[in-house]
């Protein structure tokens, strides 16, 4: 079986520093989500650290809201949640000539195979990819357009 982890990447010309700050700042996300399904950050600090919890509400067709903990850090190179369901997004950053190489990831390897094949008929494999890449063409977009 491949794996079932939605891997995007890209180059953004800013600093990771800057890039971390954004994503470190749980408010920030609905300006930078491309898939449209983040509606509002409820609760949560303003900076993310390793087990902070941010709730935030949901539209993918119907509204819900979730709880998110941030279960990997790694302070200007790495930031990964979740939620109840167990699958992560994390991103990774790598500092490169012209800028900051960002890759997101949807990872739900630790959740059982049928939910992931679950996952996988329902169309979001496909769909996440679509969404996270437009997050990387907005986050570069919001970065360009904050002040330095």
């Amino acid at each position: 079986m491949t794996s079932p982890v939605v891997t995007v990447e890209r180059t953004i010309p800013a600093d990771a520093a800057a890039i971390f700050d954004v994503l470190a700042d749980p408010r920030q996300h609905p300006l930078i989500d491309g898939s449209g399904t983040i509606q509002k950050i409820n609760t949560g600090p303003p900076r993310l650290s390793h087990g902070a919890e941010f709730g935030v509400a949901m539209k993918v067709g119907a509204p819900y809201k979730v709880t998110n903990t941030v279960v990997e850090y790694e302070e200007g190179r790495l930031i990964a949640w979740r939620h109840f369901a167990g699958h992560r997004w994390r991103y990774t950053l790598t500092p490169v000539a012209g800028g900051t190489h960002v890759r997101e990831e949807w990872d739900p390897s630790r959740q059982p195979r049928v939910v992931q094949t679950f996952y996988k008929l329902v169309g979001f494999p496909a769909r996440n990819r679509k969404g996270m890449e437009a997050t990387l063409v907005r986050l570069e977009k919001h970065l360009a357009a904050s002040p330095a």
